[in-house]
């Protein structure tokens, strides 16, 4: 099935706003992305490829001024099992976004990020296709704390689809220096829909040598976390990943 109306709607309300924003000179734009092999693909504390490897990568533009435009993609495969249907799921997940750094002072910024969730390919009867706006305040790019909401999240309960309701995500992340070029990573968050919710969180190693990172981390979520989505696996597990940033 192809982008839901509101999938589309929202692909365009970026685009139209990328148009106004963009600076008149393409000196002020640098582009830059990352091209990443993770061995789990885990979002919110959900594996969104049911412990399966995947293939990811991520293209941006920045202007001198803070605004951002960009695209996300990532091989996801079909997880979701319905009974008496077999697997069911989609190929890809595409992230269209859009956004603003604020520089509020030398250690301290705050970035606003719209972004349009498309699952692309597979069989699945129905569209999953969301929209999300956030906000972030971060030390240092070391301490970060995120409030996200969405207007129309797909709600499950188990392989049951109950229909479309507001979510929100509180989460915060960390990475410090230990030595050189190797960081400690944590994080801890919570999802909250339609009167239900649960926690995740990680903590895990990074480290970086010029354009390479590498990164492992143990990743939690309470097992409720299911119900709400019947094409990924929550609880605990391990994951690691290896990103070219060019």
């Amino acid at each position: 099935m192809g982008p839901s109306v509101p999938s589309r709607i929202g692909v365009v309300c970026l685009l139209i706003v990328a148009s106004v924003l963009a600076p008149r000179s393409a000196a002020a734009v640098t582009f830059d992305g990352d091209i990443t092999y993770t061995s789990d693909y885990i979002f919110k504390g959900i594996s969104e490829t049911a412990g399966r490897s995947a293939g990811q990568i991520d293209l941006h533009l920045t202007t001198n001024g803070g605004t951002f435009v960009g695209v996300f993609a990532s091989t996801l495969g079909r997880v979701w099992h319905v009974p008496y249907h077999g697997e069911r799921g989609w190929d890809y997940a595409l992230e269209e976004y859009l956004g603003h750094r604020f520089d509020l002072s030398p250690a301290w910024s705050a970035t606003v990020t719209a972004v349009n969730y498309s699952y692309l390919g597979g069989n699945a009867p129905l569209s999953n296709d969301y929209q999300e706006l956030s906000a972030a305040v971060s030390y240092l790019d070391s301490w970060t704390v995120t409030v996200a909401a969405v207007p129309n999240a797909v709600r499950y309960d188990r392989e049951y689809r109950l229909g479309r309701y507001p979510a929100y995500t509180l989460d915060a992340s960390a990475q410090l220096p230990i030595v050189s070029r190797l960081f400690i990573t944590a994080g801890a968050g919570y999802y909250a829909s339609d009167g239900t919710g649960y926690a995740y969180g990680n903590a895990g190693l990074a480290f970086e040598f010029k354009r390479l990172r590498l990164e492992a981390g143990y990743y939690v979520a309470q097992q409720r976390a299911q119900t709400l989505f019947p094409y990924g696996r929550a609880g605990n597990r391990f994951a690691g990943s290896v990103s070219w940033h060019f």
